[in-house]
Order: structure tokens, then C-alpha cells, then sequence
């Protein structure tokens, strides 16, 4: 079954997380038509070669046309629309920057396999609990109404404020008919009357300005209370969530909705001013003795204004945290000379911002008290804010082509200042990305990364940057979920429990809520190793990504147990049960551990040198299932995998990963191309039953099963056993 196939059996709540991330740059009806064209291309290598993406784009670009002349066809004329649309729009946003749709396919993909992971995980851990609380979504939903029910009174005083208008220009009609009659006339009854009736007119005016001013008033307390407490929890609980994701925890949204409510308390804001300045229009064609105008408008207009500052202030966020193009699952970790990007967004969304807002990145001023060092950022630095820069038209900015200069790994953070001007009014605006780690060898990036986990997982504070010069502990709980993360964002499949368990015990303490320490975590090796806790999963890591992605996904590596675990779960299985663990004494190997039964009854366990990157690079792991052999001691060779743990035939686990299928062993006199033997080279262990020793690297052979055949038609079984003492003794 296809990626795309499992993704659309989600849940509804996995399937919006989806949907959050499928938009113009990459619009989900390429990815619904093309899915498994889309899954069988390597985008993640595309994303590091421009020639590799731009082949990839063309390729593209003739599936979608081939998709265009099938419905065509069909005669179906909304998605020939539809189609012709999203092919002008790929070809014009990327053809001369192929890189960056292989970037953002890889992303999807990688995010679908995070989220398929999360739902075949169903337990969640106390960071994603935290994120995930009722209240959070409770307070939304306040925060949305009580911005609605603001606009909703911001407008209403607007009809009074018209109302008020309207009262006065029938004031000073009648009053300056009044004052143009003569004096004669002025003293009769009838004129008197007139004057009376003024008077009430002025009172009602009178109480008109009080009640408007006071209605103005009112909104502006409910905004100021709004801003303070719901709004204020709402943007702070997203820019957490977004640390979290950061580290490969569950992907953050409600930044519409955040923008949706940023742009509604600004237009009220404004619209505010409006009836303010309206009202000073009035000052100046009428006042009176203890007109409430001249005494409450300034202190109404001078709130509205720090508001509308506080409002901009806060909006202005970095929608995507630094990250280099090639290594997107490695955000905050920057190398020098290498370009990375990162985009900011205005939360407030108004038209005639768009292109007036100039943003300006820098390297944080504060950088230098910490380091003492001098930092340098090249590149185009200077954008200008428009709504082109997202498919849903907010206003935002995408800086692509940043680089930093500097010679040692070190925390910083990047700075971005701004100018809005909007209705007369000019805010200068600040933020900040969170802290950075730059490296100067690629060499850094493990440890640097670690560095990122356990800042993003101990605080909030994006301006802590001497965070560790006395990193606190952190919640082993906290910690193992995090570990999880790391495994379902970056190889498509987390954690279980029990995997976790045996993370617990690899740093020797219980899960619970023990704190555990940074220099347990990434300074001090393991005991009697020579490599850290980190440096040994981080190996791991590497190893699946690059060697045994598949199996990894489909679950079929245990990886993370113990020798004394694996020896319980297969003491009790059919003899060639066997599973498959990661290596704790070499880093990023892999080995596999089988059951066997001797003719006494008594149960053996036989396990092989751990394979590593090396040696799988030459020789797929899954072929390397299906063709393995143990030579016993006079015997000849035989396959002793039958059942991957605990009861799974082993051509059934594996059989769709393997490279080709295993060629029959052909005979000298079957020929091969001009004329050599065909062959295939198997691993192939001996076993002495008397021997309890572990075996070494030479204990594995490669051998064709041709070579073999032709050795057993002229050789007896003695010879071949002695021939290969001779070969292990010459090793």
C-alpha cells in the first residue's frame, strides 16, 4: 500500500495536521494524482543536487501533463482547470530554483511518515499531553469569539458616532438660522420656543459625545484585556509549540488563526481612530462648557495608539526557524558558508501593508557580550514584506540566501528589525529567531544538534543564550518522548515503550521522573565505551536513514533490546526465530540474533558481528537476510533464518525489500556472460558446536553460490571445511 494510500485511512484529527502543510508551494491534487510516481523519487538527494532536482522538476512537470491529457479526456473541465493552473504555477516558482521543490517534497513526505508513526503510536508523552490540553483549545475559541463580538461593538459605535454627526449638523442648521434673523425677530415667542428646543438639542448632543466616548472606551478596555491575558497566552503557547516541533514533536498550527484574530483587533483599533478623529472633526465645528471631548479624547487616542504598537509588536514572529536546505530536519543548526533560510510573518494582515514593510536581518546584538566574538551575515539581508510570499496570502518574508561568517561552534541568535507604517503611524519592530548553534565542520552537527534538543526541551526563553554555561536537568520522561521524536521525524517511525525501556537502562536509571543531566546525555561516555549516549544513537539514526530505512518503517527492527531481553523473548520460539537489535558496543551497527536447539534439547543463541555502514553500503541488509549461511562443522551451508520475532516468515517480512531475487546456483557448464560463471555474494558464518567463543570478523565470508556448488562437486566436505581454517588462519 502507498504512503498516500495509508495517509487517507487517518483519523480525522492526523488528517488535518496533513492538510496543514499541502499548499500552493506544493498543492495536495499533485500529490493525490501523482502518488506513487511522487513516492518512488528520491527527493531528499534531489534537495543537495541542483542537477538531480532540475531532472526531477522536468519529470514533473511531464506527469502533470500526461494527468492534463488523460482528464482532458474525461472531459472534466474544473480539474483541467485546476491542473493547468497548478502547472503554470510550478514552473514559473521553480525553474530557477529546482532545489527547493525537492526540499519541500522531501518535507511532505517526511511529515506523512511522522504522522503515520504518531498515529501508530497511540500513547503520548507528557510534552505532547501539555500541548495537546483541553484548555488550550477552550481558550481559542474564547479568544476568536471575544474578537468577533470587539468587531461587532467597534462597528456599532461607528452608527453612533454617524448618529452624533448627523444630531450636529441639525444643531448648527438651526442654530445658525437663528443667529441670521434680526434682533427683532430674535425676541419673539416663537424664536424663544426655538431656543429652548436648541437647548435640548445640545443637551442630547451632549450626552451623545459622553456615550459615544464611553462605548469607544469600552472596546478599548476590552482589547487592552484581550491582548494582555487570552491573545497573549495564545501567541506564547504557539511559539512553544513550534520549539517542540522544531525538535521533531508534533507539527504546530493555529498560526491563522492567530492571524485571523491579530487582524481583527487591528482593524478595530484603526476603525477606533477613526471615530476619534471623527470626533475631533466635531470639536472643531462645536464645543461647550464641559464638552467631554477635549478631556477624554487625547487619553482615548494615546491608549489606542500603544495598543496598535503592542499589536504590531507582537505580530511579528519567525514563521520558520533558521534551518540549512540541506539538513531540514536539523533546524538551528547553521554552518558557516552554507546558505540557509528563514521566514518571518506579520500576524496583522492588511492591504495596504503590503510591500511597505522593509525587514532587515542581523546577527544579535547581544552575541558579542556572551561570545566575544564578532559575527558577520552575508548575503541579502534587506527584503521588503509582501503577500506573495504565501499561499494564503499573508503578509510575510523569506529569507533565502543568508550565510555567517565566524571560526568556532557557538549559540546566537538571529535578529530581525522592521518598520510598519500605517495610517500616519510608524512602528519600529523587533524579533528574534531562537537560539542557533553555528558549526564549522560538519563534523559538529551531531553534537550540536543535541545541543538544540535540550535547549528547546528545558526552556522557552528565545534570548537565553548562556544557557549552557550551567544547563539545567532535564525530566527522563520528558527526554525518552523527545528521543521518540527524533526517530519518527527523521527515519518515519518512533519509539514503543519498550524500545524506550531499554533507553532508560542504556543511562542507567529507572523511567520515571528521574532528572537527568546534560553531561550524562552528551559529555560522559558510556561505560567501558569510548562514545557517548548521544554519539552511539545518533550512529543509529545515520544507520537507518541511509542503510535500512524500510524495514525500519515497516517495524521489522526491534533494534533498542538488550542481549539479556533477546535471550528471553527467543528462548521459548521455534529454532531460527530470530530479530534484529542494534549494536552496543559498535556505533551504528546492526546485527541479528537467532535461536537455535541442539540434539540434547538444549537452546543456543548465536549472534553475528555487527554489520555497519560499510559493509551494508556493499550489500543490502535485506539481501543479506535471505542469503546468509552457517557452515557446521561438517555440514553444508543452510540458511538458519526461518521466523522474524516472534512467529513472521522471514521471505514474507523482507521479501519486498530485497534487491533481485537470490539466483540459482549454476554449474561451470551453464555458462555466463562471455563466458564466466554467474554469481552472488552471500555471507556466510562458520559455527564449531564446541565452541562458545565469539566469533570474529573473519568468521564471515562472502561466497557465490555457484562457487560453492562447483567446491562440493569436486571437493568433499573435509576439504572445504580445511580450506577455510586456511583461509582464517592467512586473515
Amino acid at each position: 500500500m502507498s504512503q498516500w494510500s495509508q495517509v487517507q485511512q487517518l483519523e480525522i484529527k492526523f488528517l488535518e495536521q496533513v492538510d496543514q502543510f499541502y499548499d500552493d508551494n506544493f498543492p495536495m491534487e499533485i500529490r493525490h494524482l501523482l502518488a506513487q510516481w511522487i513516492e518512488s523519487q528520491d527527493w531528499e538527494a534531489a534537495s543537495n543536487n541542483e542537477a538531480m532536482a532540475m531532472i526531477l522538476l522536468q519529470n514533473l512537470l511531464i506527469q502533470v501533463d500526461e494527468q492534463l491529457d488523460r482528464v482532458s479526456q474525461e472531459k472534466n473541465l474544473l480539474l483541467i482547470h485546476n491542473l493547468k493552473r497548478i502547472r503554470k504555477l510550478l514552473q514559473g516558482k521553480y525553474h530557477g530554483n529546482p532545489m527547493h521543490i525537492a526540499v519541500i517534497i522531501s518535507n511532505c513526505l517526511r511529515e506523512e511518515r511522522r504522522i503515520l508513526a504518531a498515529a501508530s503510536m497511540p500513547v503520548q508523552g507528557p510534552l505532547e499531553k501539555s500541548l495537546q490540553n483541553s484548555v488550550v483549545s477552550e481558550r481559542q475559541r474564547n479568544v476568536e469569539h471575544k474578537v468577533s463580538a470587539i468587531k461587532n461593538s467597534a462597528q456599532m459605535t461607528d452608527q453612533d458616532v454617524k448618529y452624533l454627526e448627523d444630531l450636529q449638523e441639525e444643531f448648527d442648521f438651526r442654530y445658525k438660522t437663528i443667529q441670521s434673523l434680526e434682533q427683532s425677530d430674535k425676541n419673539s415667542a416663537l424664536i424663544k420656543q426655538e431656543m429652548l428646543a436648541l437647548q435640548a438639542m445640545l443637551n442630547t448632543l451632549d450626552y451623545k459625545r459622553k456615550e459615544v466616548l464611553s462605548k469607544i472606551g469600552r472596546v478599548i478596555h476590552e482589547i487592552d484585556m484581550l491582548m494582555s491575558n487570552m491573545l497573549t497566552e495564545e501567541l506564547l503557547d504557539w511559539k512553544r509549540r513550534q520549539q517542540i516541533a522544531c525538535i521533531g514533536g508534533p507539527l504546530h498550527g493555529g498560526l491563522d488563526q492567530l492571524q485571523n484574530c491579530f487582524t481583527l483587533l487591528a482593524e478595530s483599533l484603526f476603525q477606533v481612530r477613526r471615530q476619534l478623529e471623527k470626533l475631533d472633526e466635531l470639536l472643531t465645528r462645536l464645543t461647550y462648557d464641559g464638552d467631554p471631548i477635549p478631556v477624554q479624547r487625547p487619553q482615548l487616542l494615546e491608549k489606542v495608539n500603544f495598543l496598535l504598537y503592542n499589536l504590531f509588536r507582537n505580530s511579528f514572529v519567525v514563521e520558520r526557524q533558521p534551518c540549512m536546505p540541506t539538513h531540514p530536519q536539523r533546524p538551528m543548526v547553521l554552518k558557516t558558508l552554507i546558505q540557509f533560510t528563514v521566514k518571518l510573518r506579520l500576524l496583522i494582515k492588511l492591504p495596504e501593508l503590503n510591500y511597505q514593510i522593509r525587514v532587515k536581518a542581523t546577527i544579535d546584538k547581544n552575541v558579542s557580550t556572551v561570545s566575544n566574538r564578532r559575527f558577520v551575515l552575508c548575503g541579502t539581508h534587506v527584503k521588503a514584506m509582501n503577500m506573495d510570499e504565501s499561499a494564503n496570502g499573508s503578509l510575510s518574508v523569506e529569507f533565502r540566501h543568508l550565510v555567517t561568517r565566524l571560526r568556532n561552534s557557538v549559540w546566537v541568535a538571529l535578529s530581525f528589525s522592521s518598520a510598519a507604517f500605517t495610517d500616519c503611524v510608524r512602528f519600529s519592530l523587533q524579533t528574534s529567531s531562537l537560539p542557533v548553534v553555528m558549526i564549522s565542520n560538519v563534523s559538529q552537527l551531531p553534537n550540536a544538534w543535541a545541543s538544540i534538543i535540550w535547549y528547546n526541551l528545558s526552556t522557552n526563553d528565545p534570548q537565553n543564550l548562556s544557557f549552557f554555561n550551567n544547563p539545567p536537568a532535564a525530566t527522563l520522561s520528558q527526554l525518552l518522548e523527545v528521543l521518540s521524536w527524533q526517530f519518527s521525524s527523521y527515519v518515519g517511525r518512533g519509539l514503543n515503550s519498550e524500545q524506550l525501556n531499554m533507553l532508560a537502562e542504556k543511562l542507567m536509571v529507572s523511567y520515571n521522573d528521574y532528572q537527568l543531566s546534560w553531561a550524562k546525555f552528551c559529555k560522559e561516555h558510556l561505560p567501558g565505551k569510548s562514545f557517548t549516549f548521544w554519539v552511539w544513537l545518533e550512529a543509529i539514526l545515520d544507520l537507518i536513514k541511509k542503510h535500512i530505512l524500510p524495514l525500519w518503517i515497516d517495524g521489522y527492527v526491534m533494534g533498542f533490546v538488550s542481549k539479556e531481553k533477546e535471550r528471553i523473548l527467543l528462548k521459548d520460539k521455534t529454532p531460527g526465530t530470530f530479530l534484529l537489535r542494534f549494536s552496543e558496543s559498535n556505533l551504528g551497527g546492526i546485527t541479528f540474533t537467532w535461536v537455535d536447539q541442539l540434539e540434547n534439547g538444549e537452546v543456543t543463541f548465536h549472534s553475528v558481528e555487527p554489520y555497519n555502514k560499510g559493509r551494508l553500503a556493499a550489500l543490502p541488509f535485506a539481501d543479506i537476510l535471505r542469503d546468509y549461511k552457517v557452515i557446521m562443522a561438517d555440514n553444508v551451508p543452510e540458511n538458519p533464518l526461518k521466523y522474524l520475532y516472534p512467529d513472521i516468515p522471514k521471505d514474507k517480512a523482507f521479501g519486498k525489500h530485497y534487491s533481485c531475487q537470490p539466483n540459482e546456483v549454476s554449474k561451470p557448464s551453464d555458462g555466463g556472460v562471455k563466458g564466466y560463471v554467474p554469481s552472488v555474494f552471500i555471507p556466510v558464518s562458520k559455527i564449531l558446536n564446541d565452541s562458545t567463543d565469539p566469533h570474529s570478523p573473519s568468521d564471515l565470508l562472502p561466497m557465490s553460490p555457484s562457487v560453492y556448488a562447483v567446491l562440493r562437486e569436486h571437493l568433499s566436505p573435509t576439504v572445504i571445511e580445511t580450506a577455510v581454517r586456511c583461509k582464517h588462519f592467512h586473515s
